[in-house]
Order: structure tokens, then C-alpha cells, then sequence
């Protein structure tokens, strides 16, 4: 809750628009009184009369005073800035009723349409919602249609009635299921549409457009005209007439159209300066290849920061800095805005990264490769325009089959789940990231660092159905398979080889991947000459492929006299193509550097390298090419602790993909062919996927086929428990924060717990303290016999095994003896208080956390109780929210979960309780993100139930998190 007098900063956002532009949404100040008066003067009578229901030429010093002096609380006002000017104003009036407020909007007739009211209202429900109001209420006259259909498209269950000529409106802001869906696709639409204004420009203008040869600017110039951009190009420089053979603009102004793409190449201390040319001039997006602003202590964050939000105020997205720039391969577009040499070969990838040096990294191993790309994002400091956004536009784009992302840091992970989760769904994700991302950043990113438990992260990558890799070349790996391949329909593997024993070396490979071997064929003769092998082996696989135990087919032989590489895989693309199933290739042994094997390609070639011009800080270009590398003969050893098998229903047929008989010589992969219409979605790229070592096809393969798996499985329903009461317990935890003035956290006592518990349907085993014996047995008496006596000390009140805990004591002279031994025992260890608590049924003891974290926001760890956590770090994670098929993955996630499921002849737990616990927990946390740390610890899990027997709940100063009901763009 905001304190008395007390501005909110933390309520500014940056937020995009309907259309795709940005604006500044801030609390109101008693400073925007001329600002609110010139909004007013410039609306329509017709307006002013729907908002005021009378008309006023101009508002007086007293309704001035009344609408920009706020308390924050009470009465709050928002409003959406657009550079200097308001163009929406949103504010709310607490009525008598303290729970409810009145709320009202005043939106430009010039910016109408946009998706302003919409926004206004989701942040001021936000913010009513903090400060104790549930219930939003409104008059609006019947012709004001506009707003009625604001409240009406909003998600909440909206009353209304009619009163003497006014339709009043009423409905609950507590955020809905409904209402979440409505914010999500209403932020959804907008930011793919802001995406597609930066990678559909109909103009963009080079501004820093250099003839001298090496720099920035004569590269982003040449390869943009040189690309055959279908737009309109113009290069912006005071001091050339003429550049690449077209005139060349002294200034932004003098450009005769609008510009829908800048692209900025000018030294770091003029950056600003073009900012505000570009605003002034209209322009709708950034792309700034200006480096340097993460290499000086902080002083080039500021600055960097201060550059996003002048371009965000004046409704441009940005795109770096530090940008290796845009590509877009549409034949109607060909936006070639960045510094590789060339437009890439045209296909369905798309591509994202942050730094320049990764961006050249990935474009220099897909055009290694052969995979053609559909769009190409490199980020740089990635100071605006994330990988979330880009998801965002890749979901709706059918050019776009399938999409890597490389993260050297990630902004805002709870987004990032819930948009490549739907994402995934429908297209391939794949994300390379160190182990270290999230925990460091590199230079030039400002972002929060995570303090979740280790695995966290990778867990919610898993949780949302994405590939993770660790290296760029991993991550084509995967592309290439799934850029080329129809998705396997199950876990079955046919393997083939011409060498027993390296055939073996795969089929252990399979198994060690979490796949099955569906056939094993070690006996292929391939020295009998083309004319007699391909036939022969092409029958082979073709027969395997028909079998509907096999999903999928390996094959990796040595060197065969008398046939190529090539016409093996000619051969193998047709078998693949013909049965509409993924076929992969190891061609082991090769030690011919003219022949290239990794990737689409199999013919032979000259040592491939891929020049790209990187920006460097200094504002020149340095070239880097990334050579082929050599072939790896050596096949991993399958002896690595294998993942979790792949169980997967029974196959169905799948679709086979357009095909063309595969040429004789030559390229036997390459680019699939563009779409007949711009904007149709492309085919599978043609090809066979080809890998110089087993290991690297078979960790690609098995990465495939778990996504299959998590894409064609039951992902359950996103359902809130029965019996909570969400505003009881904010009224607890808010009486708590209270005590939390001077210290970092606070302690819920076991009363309030087990209150807040009850909130959401949870109970805790009753216990109580005592200080003499005396006291144990009355308090024993009131519980009910028999007993548990425990320490207090948090260490020792779960170790049986040190004398911290006494079960079943059932009668009062064996309590008062038992607490004689137990000092007695823990004296080595300190004097501790105790406490006695009711016997609960015998199961399986589990613990269960819940942590804030600054960077995730709410984390879930499950693991069982004792060594399997507290020595094995046997935990599993998951990030809410979660769906019922996420809480049973949670569940069965711990290598000794199958202590729950009858385990050497014990009963089965009841799982369903234990999931139904899960399932609170994560509301709780999710609901209240003051609840800093939560731990309950051990829960016992029977066979019939389960009992809380010891609660420890952490309140503190709540964050903001990353990801709010509310729409506003990273900062």
C-alpha cells in the first residue's frame, strides 16, 4: 500500500500500444496542471460532453486542483503521455463504501482505437487492488459506446443498469482467469505488431551512412540496398551529397516521406540527439548498432536507459544498443538491416540473440549449414526489444517454422514461461543459455540476478516446453533436424550402420537419450557399388519406416568404397520424404575437409566460412569469420546417467511433406522454396539433417523427441482450488508487514500460519510450547494423546536420529521422562524450548518451499524429506503458475519421488492430497508476493491424506515483479 503523500514511482511503466507504438503511463502530479488543461481544450465537444455529461470550454483552477492534487490511495489518476503530451487521462475515487471506487477515463480523440482505456483501466485495478479496493463502479451515458465496450472487453463480469438516463456499471478487479486471458492477448496483439513495424518496413533511413569502406555505416547502407530491399532506403548524412548512388540527406527532416525504420550509426555521444530527430520526424522504430554503453561503470547503463525512455515517450521501440542488426527473408520485404555480407538463404528458422559476437555466431553456423532463416533479431545490450517480444511475433508469423533463441541474460522469466509455453506449442523453441545466465550479467544488460535454488530456471524452460542447450552450435543442431523433419511421433528409433560394433555404440546411445531401439540393423553392405547399395539400403530403411514401432531413423556408417556421402544422402531424404518421417545421418570417418557434413548440405565444398562485420564500440566494423570445423570421428560413450524415458502414445500417421525428387548432384538440401504468397507458411526446408559424430545426431535427436512428447501430451487445466479466500489473507499478511519496518523479514507466529493457512484450505497439525513439565502435560492433554515431542531448534526438530524428536508418547509420566532425556541428549548442542504436537498418521515425509525471487518471482521446490534434500539436493522446481499436469510433473520430478508411488511393497501415498497441497502453495504464493520464503517441512504423506506438521512462513516488503497483472514493458 502507498504510503500517505508518498508518489509511486514504481506504478511508472513504459507500455505498448495497440497498434504497436509505445507511450508513458505515470501516476498524475500536481505539475501537469497546464498539461491536463491543453488535453482538455484540445477534445471534442462531443468529448468533453461524455466525459463531464455537460460541456466546459475549459476546466477551472479549482476542478484543476482536484484532478491533478492526489493522495494515491483514495483517489488516484494515471496518465499516458505520448513525448510532451497527455493522451489519456484514467482515475479512480474511493466511495463510502471503502472496498469500492468510482473510475473514470478521458481518452484523445486523436489517439482513440489504440487500446488506451484498456490499459489505463488494467493499471488502475493494479493499483486499487493494493490499496484494499475490490470493486470498480462507473456512469457512462448509453452513447458513449466506446467506453462501455472497454469495460465490457476487459474480462471481469461486468453489471449494469439503467438510472434516470445513465447506464451504471459496476463488476469485481480481482484478476480472473478471463480477465489474465484478455490481458495477455490484448499485450500479445500489440507486441507482435510492434515487432512487425520493425521487421516489415515500407522506408527505413541509415542515419550515420558512410562511404569510407569498413565502418558501420557503410556496411548497414551497402548490404540494405545490396540485399534488394523492396522498401524505400535513404541515407542520412550532413556531410555527403551523394551515398551508394542515391542523394544523401543532411538531416531526418529533409527525408520527403515518413520513416518507419532508423537505423543509427553514429558515434555514442550524438545517439541522443538523433533520438529526439527521429521522434520529432515520426519514425516507429530503432535499430541502434552503436556500441559501448555497458564499458563504463554504470555511467553507460544510465545512459542507455535514459535513450530507451525517450524513444518508448515518443512511441519507438528500439532494438539494441550494440545491434548486429535486422533480417527478413520474405521475398516481399527482403530486410537485410544488419551487418552480415549478405541476405541469408530464405527458409523457416528464425533467430534471436543478444550480444553481436553470439548473433554472428548463430548466423555463421546456419549458413555453414544450409538452413535458410525466415527473421533474424540480434538484440545487442537487448536495452528494449527482448526475446519475448519476438516470440511474440514469431507465434503469428507462418514463415516462421521454428525459433532459436540465444540469452546471455533473461529480463523477465514468469513472461518468458507463459509466451513460450503457447508458443511451443505450435512451433519448436529452442534456447541456448549458460549455467550461469540468470546469475551474472554480462556487460552492457540491466536486469535483476536470480537467488532461486540451482536448476530453477532450467526447470521453468522445461516447465515450458522449450529445448535447452548450452552452445550455439547445439542449438543448430536441433534446428536442423526440426527445420527439415516432420516431429517424431514417438520414442521409437531404427538404426542402421554398415559397422557392428559402432552400430552398437548408437543403439547404447538410444537408450542413454531416453529413446527405445525399435529396430537394430548392423549388417548394411555398402561396398557393392552405388548401382547395388543405395537400392538395397534405401529398401532397408524404407521397410523400417513402415513399421509403427519406429518414429524415427539413425543412420550412421563409415566410409563405404564406391559411395559418396552425397548419394547416401540423396537416398536417405527420399526415404525420409516418401514415409513422412524423420530420418538423420552420421557419416563417420570422413576425413576429406572438402566435404561438409554438418548440417543440410552434403556436397562437396571448399572450407565454408561466413565473414560478418560486427560493430565495435569505436563505431568501426571488424570482420569475423568462423571457420568449419574439422569432423569428430570419436562416438561419446553411452555411459552418462540417462534422462527420464519418453513414453509416448502410440504413433499416428504423419503428415508427409511437399516434396520434389531429390537432384542427382549437387545441393541436396538448401532452401525450400518461398511461398507462392507473402505471408503463406513455408514447407519443411529439404534436406537431410547430417551430423560428422553419432553423439552430437543422438543428444539432438533425443531433445526432439522429448518435445514431441511435451507438445502432444495432456498439459491438465489451469484450476483454482475450492474454499480460498484471497482477501483474508492479504488482510493477515497486511496486519503482519507491519512489524516489518526496521528488519528485513518477519516471522508468521504459529497461530497466524496456521490462519493464513486456512485462508487457502490448509491445515497445520496444532502444537503448542510449554516452559515446564507440568505445562507439556496440560497442553498434552488439550492436543490429545499420544504425543510428539519436538525441539524448537529448527535444525534438530526433524532429526530423529540426533534426539530432536520423540514419537508416541501416550500417557503423562512416560512426556515428563521423555523431556528429561531429550535435554539430556541435546545438551552437546544448546539449550532449546519444545513443544508437543498432536501424533498424525505414519507416511511418507516430503518438504515443500515456496521463495520470492527478485528475478523469477514465485519459485515451488518439492523434494522428501531427509538426505534425498538435504545431502542429495534431490529437489524438483517449478515456477506458478501451474496447470494440474505441471503439479504432478513437480511431484514425480525427484529422483526418489517413487518412494510415493509403492515403493518395495510400502502402500502408495495419496497423491491426489499431496497434489491438491501443491496446488494452495503455489496459489499462496503466487497471490502474495510478500510472503518472501515459505517452507513446510515435513509433510506427512499417508495413504489415505496427508498432515502438516511444521510451518515456517517468511513476510517481507513485497517487489514488484517482473511480470504483473498489468501490461508494462521491461525497464
Amino acid at each position: 500500500m502507498v504510503a500517505d503523500g508518498q508518489y509511486p514511482e514504481y506504478w511508472e511503466a513504459d507500455v505498448v500500444l495497440r497498434d504497436g507504438g509505445t507511450a508513458h503511463l505515470r501516476p498524475i502530479s500536481p505539475s501537469d496542471s497546464d498539461a491536463v488543461q491543453a488535453f482538455h481544450v484540445r477534445q471534442s465537444q462531443n468529448s468533453i460532453y461524455l466525459r463531464f455529461f455537460t460541456y466546459k470550454a475549459r476546466l477551472s483552477a479549482k476542478e484543476l486542483r482536484r484532478f491533478t492534487e492526489v493522495d494515491h490511495r483514495d483517489r488516484v489518476a494515471f496518465v499516458i503521455t505520448r513525448g510532451g503530451d497527455i493522451i489519456g487521462i484514467g482515475r479512480y475515487d474511493r466511495l463510502d463504501d471503502p472496498l469500492e471506487a468510482e473510475v473514470a477515463f478521458n481518452v484523445s480523440d486523436y489517439h482513440q482505437g489504440r487500446g488506451v482505456g484498456s490499459i489505463l483501466l488494467e493499471h488502475l485495478a493494479a493499483a486499487a487492488r493494493e490499496n484494499g479496493i475490490r470493486r470498480f463502479s462507473a456512469e457512462v451515458l448509453p452513447e458513449n459506446r466506446k467506453m462501455i465496450t472497454v469495460f465490457a472487453e476487459a474480462g471481469y463480469e461486468v453489471e449494469r443498469h439503467f438510472d434516470d438516463g445513465v447506464v451504471m456499471l459496476s463488476f469485481d478487479i480481482d484478476p480472473t482467469r478471463k480477465s489474465q486471458a484478455v490481458m495477455e492477448s490484448r499485450e500479445h496483439r500489440a507486441e507482435a505488431r510492434s515487432m512487425a513495424e520493425l521487421l516489415t518496413p515500407s522506408s527505413v533511413a541509415v542515419i550515420g551512412a558512410s562511404r569510407e569502406w569498413g565502418t558501420v555505416g557503410y556496411a548497414l547502407l551497402d548490404h540494405l540496398v545490396d540485399g534488394g530491399f523492396t522498401g524505400r532506403v535513404y541515407a542520412v548524412n550532413p556531410e555527403a551529397f551523394e551515398l551508394h548512388g542515391m542523394l544523401s540527406h543532411a538531416s531526418l527532416a529533409e527525408v520527403p516521406e515518413p520513416v518507419d525504420l532508423a537505423v543509427i550509426a553514429v558515434p555514442q555521444d550524438q545517439v541522443e540527439a538523433v533520438v529526439d530527430e527521429c521522434g520529432r520526424a515520426g519514425v516507429k522504430g530503432l535499430l541502434v548498432a552503436t556500441a559501448g554503453y555497458g564499458d563504463d561503470d554504470g555511467d553507460g547503463l544510465a545512459r542507455q536507459r535514459a535513450l530507451v525512455h525517450k524513444a518508448r515517450a515518443q512511441g519507438m521501440r528500439v532494438v539494441g544498443p550494440a545491434s548486429l542488426g535486422l533480417v527478413n527473408t520474405d521475398p516481399a520485404i527482403r530486410l537485410n538491416a544488419s551487418m552480415a555480407p549478405g541476405l541469408p538463404t530464405r527458409g523457416a528458422l528464425s533467430l534471436f540473440s543478444q550480444s553481436a559476437g553470439l548473433g554472428v555466431l548463430l548466423y555463421a553456423s546456419a549458413h555453414r549449414r544450409g538452413l535458410g532463416v525466415s527473421s533474424v533479431i540480434s538484440a545487442g545490450n537487448r536495452a528494449d526489444v527482448s526475446g519475448n517480444d519476438a516470440m511474440q511475433f514469431w507465434e503469428d508469423d507462418p514463415t516462421t517454422r521454428a525459433v532459436g533463441l540465444y540469452f546471455e541474460s533473461i529480463g523477465n522469466p514468469r513472461k518468458f514461461s507463459r509466451i513460450a509455453r503457447r508458443l511451443a506449442r505450435s512451433k519448436p523453441v529452442i534456447v541456448a543459455k549458460s549455467d550461469v545466465t540468470g546469475l551474472q550479467l554480462p556487460p552492457g544488460h540491466a536486469v535483476r540476478t536470480s537467488q532461486a535454488p540451482p536448476g530453477a530456471l532450467d526447470s521453468m524452460l522445461r516447465q515450458s516446453g522449450v529445448m535447452r542447450v548450452e552452445t550455439t552450435e547445439q542449438l543448430m543442431d536441433i534446428a536442423q533436424i526440426v527445420a527439415s523433419q516432420p516431429l517424431p511421433q514417438g520414442p521409437g528409433v531404427a538404426v542402421f550402420s554398415n559397422s557392428s560394433a559402432l552400430g552398437k555404440v548408437v543403439a547404447d546411445g538410444v537408450v542413454s537419450q531416453g529413446m527405445t531401439v525399435a529396430r537394430l540393423e548392423t549388417g548394411l553392405q555398402l561396398d557393392t557399388g552405388q548401382s547395388v547399395a543405395l537400392p538395397a539400403l534405401a529398401t532397408a530403411v524404407a521397410d523400417a519406416l513402415c513399421d509403427d514401432a519406429v518414429h524415427t531413423a539413425i543412420v550412421t556408417t563409415l566410409p563405404a568404397r564406391g559411395l559418396t556421402a552425397e548419394a547416401l544422402a540423396a537416398c536417405l531424404q527420399q526415404c525420409a520424404e516418401a514415409a513422412g518421417k524423420p530420418v538423420i545421418a552420421s557419416f563417420t570417418g570422413i576425413l576429406d575437409a572438402r566435404v561438409q557434413l554438418d548440417g543440410l548440405v552434403a556436397a562437396p565444398s571448399s572450407s565454408v566460412s561466413s565473414p560478418v562485420s560486427s560493430p565495435a564500440p569505436d563505431g568501426s566494423a571488424t570482420a569475423s569469420t568462423e571457420p568449419a570445423e574439422p569432423a569428430e570421428l570419436a562416438v561419446p560413450a553411452a555411459s552418462a546417467t540417462p534422462p527420464d524415458p519418453v513414453r509416448v502414445p502410440a504413433a499416428t500417421p504423419a503428415a508427409t511433406p511437399a516434396a520434389t525428387p531429390a537432384g542427382a548432384a549437387g545441393r541436396l538440401g538448401g532452401a525450400g522454396q518461398p511461398a507462392a504468397e507473402t505471408g503463406r507458411a513455408l514447407p519443411l526446408q529439404r534436406g537431410l539433417p547430417c551430423f560428422p559424430s553419432p553423439g552430437a545426431a543422438l543428444a539432438a535427436l533425443g531433445a526432439v523427441v522429448r518435445y514431441s512428447h511435451w507438445r502432444s501430451r495432456d498439459h491438465g487445466e489451469f484450476v483454482d482450488p475450492d474454499g480460498v479466500d484471497v482477501d483474508a489473507a492479504a488482510r493477515i499478511l497486511a496486519d503482519v508487514r507491519t512489524r516489518v519496518a526496521d528488519v528485513e523479514l518477519t516471522r508468521l507466529t504459529a497461530e497466524e500460519s496456521a490462519a493464513l493457512m486456512g485462508c487457502y484450505g490448509l491445515r497445520l497439525q496444532p502444537s503448542a510450547r510449554f516452559s515446564s513439565a507440568d505445562e507439556a502435560v496440560e497442553e498434552a492433554g488439550r492436543l490429545g494423546w499420544p504425543v510428539a515431542l519436538k525441539t524448537m531448534d529448527e535444525h534438530l526438530r526433524h532429526r530423529l536420529d540426533l534426539g530432536g524428536v520423540r514419537l508416541n508418547i501416550d500417557d503423562a509420566p512416560s512426556l515428563r521422562r521423555n523431556i528429561t532425556l531429550m535435554e539430556k541428549v541435546l545438551a552437546p548442542f544448546g539449550s532449546f524450548g519444545m513443544e508437543v504436537q498432536a501424533m498424525a498418521p505414519s507416511g511418507q515425509a516430503c518438504s515443500l518451499r515456496a521463495i520470492e525471487d527478485p528475478l523469477m518471482g514465485p519459485v515451488i521446490s518439492f523434494g522428501l524429506a531427509g538426505d534425498a534434500v538435504n545431502l542429495l539436493d534431490d529437489w524438483a522446481h517449478a515456477v506458478p503458475p501451474l496447470s494440474t499436469g505441471d503439479i504432478a510433473d513437480l511431484v514425480r520430478a525427484p529422483r526418489a519421488s517413487r518412494k510415493l508411488f509403492g515403493y518395495q511393497g510400502l502402500p502408495p501415498a495419496d497423491t491426489a492430497a499431496l497434489e491438491d497441497l501443491v496446488a494452495r502453495v503455489a496459489l499462496l504464493k503466487d497471490n502474495h508476493p510478500e510472503i518472501a520464503r515459505l517452507e513446510f517441512n515435513p509433510v506427512l504423506v499417508a495413504a489415505a491424506g496427508l498432515t502438516v506438521l511444521s510451518a515456517a512462513i517468511d513476510v517481507g516488503n513485497p517487489q514488484r515483479r517482473t511480470d504483473s497483472a498489468r501490461r508494462a514493458m521491461r525497464d
